[in-house]
């Protein structure tokens, strides 16, 4: 289901894109990027509403993590992954906006004297960014032109909108399905609520980003690819986090604060790798170190 949602979401997203003229990156960062994210926000309401706390703040910053390192990592060994101008300059420092958003909120830095925590209010400052970013790509959309080619087919609006809506819920239902039974089994084995939202129900819930990023680096397609992770991101934590502490505040764990280091360090190196090597592109040999970098951090959080 994973596999095959992944590839009808990109057919529709590319044809969507040559349609309207609009860039595949802008896609990426939005119809992708927001499809991609559907599971972790339904994970995190409910998670919300139960108040498994940790398990809606490791859900987030789980899965940007295996977003930035595994994804980026497997996408990069597959195909080498060419990172637009605007991309480097203007989207990955808008994610690490976010992180760094997100550690000053959780730890209240700037207001000392409450408990960490995520308010009501902190959601609203999320949610309200978060409709700043979509201004800021939807004149985005407007200005840029489409970078599509002649090698895939164009379907008619119908068919393209299925083909995105079939796609996503195909990955939803999927990566469902996935995280249930895993949350199955880490409870049969007795792991802690923080160790499952980092590990299994993050990357549960971030197969249809693997899947999708793999698909469209099969493809060639470097900005859905990439597009999908760093627009995932910046949903994870503007849009889904807003949304879970405006239903209810969300207590935060002070042990998240290393989690969270990791993904800002990993926000940094993919900034840092778009100069060392080949300019502006993740090649091969960086993409093996973001996937160690990964399986380094679940070997430390498997011992720890």
């Amino acid at each position: 289901m994973l596999i095959k949602g992944a590839d009808w979401l990109v057919t529709g997203s590319v044809s969507l894109a040559k349609q309207y003229n609009i860039s595949e990156l802008a896609i990426g960062l939005t119809v992708v990027a927001f499809g991609t994210s559907a599971p972790e926000l339904l994970v995190n309401v409910l998670s919300s509403i139960k108040g498994y706390n940790d398990v809606a703040v490791g859900n987030v910053v789980g899965s940007n993590i295996f977003n930035l390192l595994l994804i980026l990592g497997i996408s990069g060994m597959i195909y080498p992954l060419t990172v637009q101008t605007k991309t480097v300059w203007k989207e990955i420092p808008i994610s690490l906006l976010a992180t760094a958003l997100l550690i000053l909120l959780a730890n209240n830095w700037l207001t000392p004297s409450s408990a960490a925590l995520f308010s009501r209010m902190d959601g609203l400052i999320f949610i309200g960014i978060f409709l700043l970013f979509l201004l800021y790509m939807a004149f985005s959309m407007k200005t840029e032109k489409t970078d599509t080619d002649s090698e895939y087919q164009t379907y008619k609006i119908s068919w393209t909108i299925l083909y995105i809506a079939i796609g996503l819920i195909t990955l939803i239902v999927g990566s469902k399905l996935v995280v249930d039974k895993a949350v199955k089994i880490a409870q049969l084995l007795h792991v802690s609520e923080k160790f499952i939202g980092l590990t299994i129900i993050s990357a549960g819930t971030s197969l249809p980003e693997l899947f999708t990023s793999v698909v469209a680096a099969i493809r060639r397609r470097s900005d859905i690819a990439v597009g999908n992770v760093i627009g995932s991101n910046i949903f994870n934590i503007f849009l889904i986090l807003g949304v879970s502490a405006i239903i209810k505040p969300i207590k935060y764990n002070l042990q998240f604060n290393l989690d969270i280091l990791v993904l800002i360090g990993a926000t940094i190196l993919l900034f840092i790798a778009m100069f060392s090597g080949k300019k502006y592109k993740l090649d091969r040999w960086e993409a093996a170190l973001f996937t160690a970098g990964y399986l380094v951090y679940i070997i430390y959080l498997i011992r720890h």
